[in-house]
């Protein structure tokens, strides 16, 4: 029996005659722990099997969750901008900084579970942390370089993790209302939060708006792609591209700024940046600022970003909107997203639901001008 001195570890490299292998041994704690190295087919001579052993030793050594977020970078990030900069954030500020020198197999549930629990961060904030952990197991034994078994962040738990911090910001009519008046000498963004109240849009999905996507004829408006920070990109998943029903009411206000806007083309975006000689949409930041601005000086509190999108689900609701039309209309891929029981949807009935909303939206509010900023 020879010691592998160079490994600094208490094993050796052993020959069964039995079963014609040659096997390292070592021990931990109290118990006798063995591997198979090969067979005396494949190697030969002790010298190969210690040559096996380092050759495993140094693939153990270099899996460390650097390595493999590195490789995951290249091989599995996702390429939506959005959710490429959200799990970027993830990494860089507290999985590699805990782990990056660490092996992947070290990363488990009760060590991950004790470090999530010091973390001065929300519990959802740790739920995402988990999920970046659970995608690099997943990662690695997609790789092979770990056994293909159960992912042992599955086993970790975040206490809190589906309460809510902060209630979801909903506009009644009322407080809509005093934010649009805000807008009354400016066609832009009164036609803006018209738009997105009246189908549940995040802000990037507005923005990512063409006139070319707007059916007249039809009475429709194609939503499919979204923009943040001047990147163009996917919407959310499959279902948040969608093509949705658009009231008369609604129709109008379109038309009255597509005769306001200098872009106006086919191929030019609803919110043109003058800045950027229409190339680009007006900037998500600019819209986020401008909107906060316009909500404190209306004296209805703070805006979130899904405010609109919380609004317009809660209009669906109180004009009786079934909830499987409710899904539909929000655009989710899971109607538990909406709300935790099914229903079913008709096409008339997801007309009637946004015509519903639009009046909403439109109540009492009297008509602008036909001149706006630009």
């Amino acid at each position: 029996m020879k010691r592998v001195g160079k490994t600094k570890l208490k094993g050796s490299v052993v020959y069964n005659r039995l079963r014609a292998t040659w096997n390292y041994l070592w021990c931990e704690g109290k118990r006798r722990r063995s591997v198979k190295l090969g067979t005396l087919a494949d190697l030969p001579t002790q010298a190969d099997a210690l040559a096996e052993l380092q050759r495993r030793l140094q693939k153990k050594r270099s899996l460390t969750v650097s390595h493999l977020v590195e490789s995951y970078r290249s091989e599995k990030m996702p390429s939506r901008s959005s959710t490429k900069r959200g799990y970027e954030a993830w990494l860089t500020n507290h999985v590699l900084p805990k782990w990056g020198d660490s092996p992947i197999t070290d990363v488990q549930a009760r060590p991950v579970e004790l470090w999530l629990r010091s973390l001065p961060v929300a519990a959802k904030s740790k739920s995402h942390i988990r999920s970046m952990l659970r995608i690099l197991w997943d990662y690695a034994m997609w790789c092979r370089d770990v056994p293909t078994e159960r992912n042992p962040m599955e086993l970790v738990s975040i206490k809190g993790v589906t309460k809510r911090v902060r209630k979801p910001r909903s506009l009644s009519v009322h407080e809509f209302q005093l934010l649009l008046g805000q807008f009354d000498d400016d066609l832009r963004f009164r036609t803006f939060v018209l738009v997105a109240v009246s189908f549940g849009l995040r802000i990037s999905e507005a923005l990512g708006l063409k006139w070319h996507e707007v059916n007249w004829l039809g009475k429709r408006v194609r939503i499919q792609r979204g923009v943040v920070k001047q990147i163009v990109d996917d919407v959310k998943s499959v279902h948040s591209a969608k093509t949705m029903a658009c009231a008369d009411e609604l129709l109008d206000v379109l038309k009255l700024w597509r005769q306001s806007t200098e872009f106006s083309r086919e191929a030019d975006w609803l919110f043109a940046s003058p800045w950027k000689l229409g190339r680009q949409p007006i900037c998500y930041t600019f819209v986020w600022e401008t909107l906060t601005a316009a909500a404190a000086k209306a004296g209805i509190g703070h805006l979130s970003s899904h405010t609109f999108r919380h609004t317009y689900r809660s209009w669906l609701d109180s004009v009786g909107t079934p909830i499987g039309v409710q899904q539909k209309l929000m655009r989710h891929s899971d109607i538990r997203t909406t709300m935790n029981i099914y229903g079913d949807a008709m096409g008339a009935d997801m007309v009637e639901a946004h015509e519903k909303v639009v009046r909403l939206a439109m109540s009492s509010a009297p008509q602008p001008g036909s001149t706006g900023a630009n």
